[in-house]
């Protein structure tokens, strides 16, 4: 299932939504100029959206948009200038690294790892949230978990040997090993519809703000570049080495406020995977793939970086909404649907 164009939100998303679902024609020359203004690109509506926009037509496209826009040459010239922009500000936010051994690199994410002191989102939920914040927590990561896996599957092709044979067993797993209930983006979707949440593909694109959309489209631009190969896989090695306490704390946060073991079932399953995935990321995947590469280490420790940075931006945003009593969200929170058991009394 794919879904409609989301809400402009800038001049220049405006006039990409207009032209995708008009008469066939290119994009004007020159659109992606305001694209390369000033200003912080990861708060950046316009350009976020844009990128989004671009990207989705890689992954599942849009029921309006004929699926023939995605090699557009028009596109992908205003896609290059808004990636330009994305880019530049994280190379100026995670400069790259020293070279340094593939036998180091393990050490080196998980030096990265230690050192991160952005704000925990994660105690947050797991002690303090409101069931309404634990389901906006949830809206956000909507973005990224109904298609989770897909940014960083883009890399399987462009690998060989033990690296790839590492991924594709991290894979296997986030896609439940070819059963449909076990599939994570599967799980997530149990636990939005035991949140209250509509479960339908970008359901909520509209209500997810800049910071949110830049945590996925990192994973895009990572994923769809051949020459940043070593990034994804960066990436994907703290998405993991990140996770497995974190999901046990979300985990925990749900049953708090009344969540079955449905609900909670996405965050469980992750508490577990993650703990032997973070190993095989780390040694196997990228490891592996930097002793085959030696020059791609520092882009390894590049992508991990950008990844946790950008997880600290978004952090950020959150907690400081709800410490500010408003909501992280662009729109007002979905209707709530049906509630989960317990929830009415918290």
């Amino acid at each position: 299932m794919t879904m409609l164009l989301p809400t402009p939100r800038g001049p220049v998303s405006a006039r990409l939504v207009r032209t995708l679902t008009g008469a066939a024609r290119d994009l004007p020359v020159g659109l992606g100029r305001d694209l390369a203004a000033g200003g912080d690109p990861f708060t950046d509506e316009d350009l976020q959206l844009t990128l989004h926009l671009c990207y989705e037509l890689h992954y599942r496209g849009f029921d309006d948009v004929d699926d023939r826009w995605e090699w557009d040459p028009s596109l992908l010239a205003l896609r290059r200038t808004a990636e330009d922009r994305f880019e530049s500000e994280l190379r100026r936010l995670v400069p790259m690294s020293s070279p340094l051994s593939a036998r180091a690199v393990p050490a080196a994410l998980t030096a990265l790892v230690e050192q991160d002191e952005g704000p925990s989102l994660s105690k947050f939920l797991a002690r303090r949230a409101t069931i309404e914040q634990f389901r906006e927590f949830v809206t956000h990561r909507s973005v990224y978990h109904q298609r989770e896996a897909d940014p960083h599957t883009w890399a399987i092709p462009r690998l060989a040997g033990p690296a790839k044979a590492a991924l594709v067993e991290i894979q296997a797993d986030e896609y439940g090993g070819g059963r449909l209930p076990r599939m994570h983006a599967e799980l997530f979707r149990v636990t939005m519809r035991e949140l209250g949440l509509d479960d339908t593909y970008g359901s909520y694109l509209d209500a997810v703000p800049a910071v949110t959309l830049a945590t996925n489209n990192l994973m895009s631009l990572f994923g769809l570049h051949r020459r940043l190969r070593g990034a994804i896989l960066g990436h994907l090695a703290v998405f993991e080495m990140t996770s497995s306490l974190p999901n046990r704390r979300y985990g925990n946060g749900l049953r708090r406020l009344g969540g079955n073991a449905d609900a909670t079932r996405f965050y469980d399953e992750h508490v577990e995977a993650d703990a032997v995935h973070e190993q095989i990321a780390a040694h196997d995947l990228c490891g592996s793939f930097c002793a085959e590469e030696p020059d791609q280490a520092p882009t390894v420790l590049f992508g991990a970086a950008c990844a946790l940075a950008l997880d600290a931006r978004f952090s950020e945003h959150v907690l400081g909404r709800w410490t500010a009593g408003e909501s992280s969200l662009r729109d007002q929170m979905p209707s709530s649907g049906r509630l989960l058991v317990g929830a009415l009394g918290a």
